[in-house]
């Protein structure tokens, strides 16, 4: 029997990525160069995931938002703000600690 992971993926991806996008937007970027940033690492994110979180991240006030209309195409750059460099240290605590009590699990079962 196979087991479909990708649900379990998903699941696991919604945190990661709005640690992964607060950490992004220490500088200036739009939609679009976070998402290709991303690829270029190894992270495929669809832009109709992203645009919906950093609406959420920006009502919450973690990031802002600002419209640059100096070239042809006017572009949205979203920056973090102060309360979201508070959330992204927090939750990177939090990722921290889970990843050292997984990696001592770990290690105590591959010594059983």
């Amino acid at each position: 029997m196979v087991i479909d992971i990708s649900p379990f993926e998903t699941e696991m991806n919604r945190g990661f990525l709005q640690v992964l996008v607060l950490v992004l937007l220490e500088t200036n970027m739009y939609g679009y160069s976070m998402v290709k940033q991303l690829e270029e690492k190894g992270f495929t994110l669809e832009e109709n995931t992203l645009y919906p979180l950093l609406r959420r991240l920006e009502k919450k006030g973690l990031i802002k938002s600002k419209w640059d209309t100096s070239e042809d195409r006017p572009r949205k750059f979203y920056v973090i703000t102060k309360e979201g460099r508070n959330v992204r240290s927090e939750l990177l605590k939090i990722g921290q600690r889970q990843n050292e009590i997984l990696n001592h699990i770990i290690k105590e079962n591959q010594n059983v």
